[in-house]
């Protein structure tokens, strides 16, 4: 059989069964393994033979899985992991928040802006997007049902504001980005810095304009907060700003691999909240528990990756798609929406590492073929994959939000409020892919 038939064939049994909620690393690694064996089983012009294809398909197999696991940068996804879970448990992620709310308290809309700062800060400890959305919405959403706040805002700004942790760094889907295509993490860390405080940014004038143009929607909290109250939250704060300065400024000041700034930031929680006092020995037990978990499920997910993404190599379709369109005809920045539509289409029914992951052995031949830039096209990616994240039917944080408050909001209700945070993230996209500059001046200025 042709392989490039059943390199096509494997990609659209990978997708369908990704639409129908099978899990991601059990299909990775079942489609690209059957696959791949009867690739090598059934060659062009002899019959199916199973003990010819068995040694080479397990060969293939066991190499990426090992090469895969023993990667160098692959060990700060689970530092960053459990530095993200212990600064939770030590409130150090509570702390922005309070801070930002205290000092926001008197603005209009301030309870929502300050969840915006709130899951920006969070972002940038725990580099996860479903996380921030999880733990920021227990925190927040309840806070704003509290002072009168609409059901709309409250729910959809956070649910937006989860959606950092996918562009400001550390983000897992960079580490996943740039393993996978080779690029340096750090760099990718540091380009996803602007276009994550544009994002940050577009969020807050959508909540300022939101209760601009209905003050009902956010009653301003009664009760006047002093000048030592907002001292004192701001105190409070500090080593969440340490570990953003660890991670961000060691990083792009050269003091850091991303590596060592998730081994530096790990050490500085546990310091922290061994000497404070936060951090309980079950705590800790729970933290390591959880970032076992996610540690496993994601290494599980990149291995089914990896071999699938040889698989395909070994049936030849990614140089005959990028044959089909250098023959095509079509301008550059043609090519390259019709890129980006797939991304949003895909975004809409499945998860970000999953879209991912399926789709990079395609497009990142055509982008390297066009003359982009591979950490630009990084962070045009992670955006798409962070605007899937609340793009309906399937906006994985909506409905960890909703999880998150239960029934007094319905889905259908965070839908209808993450419609405005929609249309900025859009404007931030075309932005992003109009001057690359965004995305490329910190990294080309980094030591």
């Amino acid at each position: 059989m042709d392989p490039s038939t059943i390199g096509i064939f494997g990609f659209v049994t990978a997708l369908t069964l990704l639409i129908l909620r099978v899990p991601i690393g059990f299909t990775l690694v079942s489609v690209s393994s059957i696959c791949a064996l009867v690739t090598y089983a059934w060659r062009p012009g002899s019959e199916f033979n199973l003990g010819r294809g068995l040694r080479p398909a397990m060969a293939l197999i066991e190499s990426n899985a090992f090469e895969f696991i023993h990667s160098y940068s692959l060990s700060m996804v689970p530092l960053f992991i459990a530095a993200g879970h212990i600064a939770y448990h030590t409130r150090i992620t509570t702390d922005i928040y309070d801070a930002v709310r205290v000092w926001m308290s008197r603005l209009p809309g301030g309870l929502a802006v300050a969840s915006l700062i709130g899951c920006g800060g969070f972002s940038a400890i725990t580099g996860s997007s479903v996380a921030c959305a999880s733990s920021m919405g227990r925190i927040c959403v309840p806070e704003m049902l509290r002072y009168g706040y609409d059901k709309q805002l409250a729910s959809a700004s956070v649910a937006a504001g989860g959606t950092l942790g996918a562009l400001i760094p550390p983000s897992v889907l960079f580490i996943l980005y740039g393993t996978f295509t080779e690029t340096s993490i750090s760099r990718l860390f540091m380009a996803g810095v602007v276009p994550g405080l544009l994002s940050l940014a577009g969020f807050i004038i959508t909540v300022l304009v939101w209760v601009k143009l209905r003050p009902e929607a956010a009653p301003v909290p009664e009760g006047a907060i002093s000048g030592d109250d907002r001292f004192t939250a701001a105190i409070k704060a500090w080593p969440a700003a340490t570990l953003m300065i660890i991670i961000i400024g060691g990083i792009y000041g050269g003091i850091f691999t991303a590596t060592e700034a998730a081994a530096v930031s790990l050490s500085f929680v546990l310091i922290y909240g061994t000497i404070s006092g936060r951090l309980r020995w079950a705590d800790f037990v729970l933290s390591m528990r959880e970032t076992a978990y996610q540690t496993g499920s994601l290494f599980f997910i990149a291995v089914g990756a990896k071999i699938f993404v040889s698989f395909v190599s070994l049936t030849g379709v990614t140089g005959g798609l990028v044959d089909i369109v250098s023959s095509s005809g079509l301008e550059t920045w043609m090519i390259l929406l019709c890129i980006v539509a797939i991304y949003l289409v895909m975004g809409m029914f499945l998860d970000p590492i999953g879209t991912m992951l399926l789709t990079l052995p395609f497009t990142v031949p055509l982008i390297e073929g066009m003359g982009f830039d591979l950490i630009w096209f990084g962070v045009i990616v992670v955006k798409l994959l962070e605007i899937g994240l609340i793009t309906p039917p399937v906006g994985l944080n909506v409905f960890v939000i909703n999880s998150v408050v239960g029934r007094e909001i319905q889905v259908h209700t965070i839908f209808f409020g993450i419609m405005k945070f929609l249309v900025l993230d859009i404007v931030v996209l075309l932005a992003l892919l109009a001057f690359p500059i965004l995305s490329l001046g910190l990294p080309s200025l980094m030591f």
